[in-house]
C-alpha cells in the first residue's frame, strides 16, 4: 500500500499516487507503424520541492517470449501542479528532438493532459499533439495516448498497466 509521505509539500499531494518505482507493458500501433508490444519502466520522485521528477523508459517485446527485443522511447520530464493543485503541467523532452508541454485538470487518481504546445528540432519527425490519461486503477497506473503526427489526426497510439514496484 501506498504511504503519503509527511515532507511532501501541498501542492503535490493531490500527484502524489504517482510516485515511485512502476514497470509494466502495454501496446503500441499507429497507422503509419505496426503494432508491439512494449515494456515500460517510470520512476516518478520529488526532492522536497513543489514538482514531480518522471523519468520513463520503454522498450519493444518479443511478440512469442515477451523478451525484451530492443530500446524504444526515453522521455525525461517535470509534473508542476498549480498553486491550489486543481490543474497541471507535464513538460516532457524526448532524446528524438520533441519537447512537449501538456496541461490539464487533476481529479482525484485521474489527470487528462492535452498538449499545450509542441516544440520540434528541424530533424524530428513531424508530431504536432497529443492527449495522456493517466489513472490510478486497483493500484496500477494505467493511461492511454493519443497524437496526431505524420500526417494523420488525432488517434490512439499506446496503452500501458504499470505495477508499483520496489
Amino acid at each position: 500500500m501506498f504511504e503519503l509521505d509527511v515532507n511532501l509539500p501541498e501542492r503535490l499531494r493531490p500527484l502524489a499516487w504517482l510516485i515511485g518505482r512502476w514497470e509494466g507493458a502495454g501496446v503500441l500501433g499507429y497507422p503509419t507503424i505496426e503494432s508491439r508490444h512494449f515494456g515500460q519502466e517510470i520512476i516518478c520522485s520529488h526532492d522536497g520541492r513543489g514538482f514531480l521528477e518522471w523519468q520513463s523508459r520503454a522498450w519493444l517485446l518479443d511478440s512469442d517470449t515477451g523478451e525484451r527485443v530492443k530500446p524504444s522511447a526515453i522521455e525525461l520530464g517535470f509534473w508542476r501542479p498549480s498553486e491550489d493543485g486543481t490543474d497541471v503541467e507535464l513538460l516532457l523532452t524526448h532524446p528524438t528532438g520533441i519537447l512537449e508541454m501538456y496541461y490539464g485538470p487533476i481529479a482525484p487518481a485521474k489527470i487528462e493532459l492535452r498538449t499545450d504546445s509542441v516544440v520540434r528540432s528541424p530533424h524530428a519527425k513531424e508530431y504536432n499533439s497529443a492527449t495522456r490519461l493517466y489513472g490510478l486503477v486497483d493500484g496500477d497506473l494505467m493511461y492511454t495516448m493519443d497524437m496526431a503526427a505524420m500526417g494523420q489526426p488525432l488517434g490512439p497510439h499506446l496503452s500501458a498497466q504499470l505495477k508499483r514496484v520496489g
